[in-house]
């Protein structure tokens, strides 16, 4: 494993190049381009607004609904977007991956980082969101939202890992994975707060790595206050998902040419 990573290493010029080729292709042909990044969530977050709080109440306290659900759904998107983009990498490449030898983790890294840039011009939104709403900033706690981040990027690039090598095999992954995604959102807490969570339940509610990772946001965000210890367990799941990934990654690849 240690070789691969430095294999990895010696080929960031070709990941970085092939991330530049998957953003450039993703809205190039588009008449909106680069405005989906925010045309998406910010559509989203307006239909949740309206239900959640004109038809079925959500109680938010005192944080307005449309910036208690951007705040989540954001990072979601990320997660949920770039899982589905690295399950099929490998399958949507196999040209390139029947013809010469790279590192084939370069493909769902390469994935991984393409949405990375939605992300961050997505959340350039929830700022702006934050100062019309009055929201109050907690700069100091900002200083944690690397380390949430680097908990996300993990948990989705071994789920990534595992289900574009599993999709060589099986190609019902991924509207398999699809499915359970679109189960998993509403698992976690991002049109409802987890207060709404029975208090005896959340100890096993935020074995949900997603879960710790959301309220992470939102407790550094929009309520001033450091992370609790259910980012603890967030990390710990998704430290053992990339590694397991990356091994199951690893223990098929050589079967990719032959399958492919």
């Amino acid at each position: 494993m240690i070789a691969s990573i430095s294999n990895l290493i010696q080929a960031k010029e070709l990941i970085w190049a092939w991330t530049g080729r998957i953003v450039r292709s993703r809205y190039q042909q588009s008449v909106l381009g680069g405005l989906w990044i925010i045309i998406q969530p910010v559509a989203t977050v307006l239909v949740f607004t309206v239900i959640f709080t004109l038809f079925i109440p959500v109680d938010t306290g005192d944080i307005p609904y449309i910036v208690f659900s951007y705040t989540a759904l954001v990072p979601w998107m990320l997660f949920s977007n770039s899982v589905a983009d690295m399950s099929s990498s490998i399958v949507d490449n196999m040209s390139l991956v029947t013809k010469i030898y790279f590192p084939r983790e370069i493909l769902p890294i390469s994935a991984l980082l393409a949405r990375i840039l939605d992300f961050a011009v997505a959340e350039s939104l929830l700022l702006i969101l934050m100062l019309i709403y009055h929201t109050p900033l907690f700069p100091i706690g900002w200083l944690f939202l690397p380390i949430i981040l680097a908990i996300q990027l993990a948990l989705a690039l071994g789920l990534g890992l595992a289900s574009s090598a599993a999709n060589v095999f099986f190609r019902d992954v991924k509207p398999l994975l699809t499915l359970c995604l679109q189960h998993w959102f509403y698992a976690t807490p991002i049109i409802y707060p987890v207060t709404m969570v029975p208090e005896r339940l959340r100890p096993l509610y935020f074995l949900n790595p997603m879960a710790g990772v959301i309220e992470a946001y939102r407790a550094i965000l929009l309520y001033q206050q450091l992370p609790g210890s259910y980012l603890y367990i967030s990390g710990i799941v998704s430290l053992l998902a990339l590694i397991s990934g990356y091994w199951v990654f690893k223990r098929v690849e050589f079967q990719f040419v032959d399958i492919v």
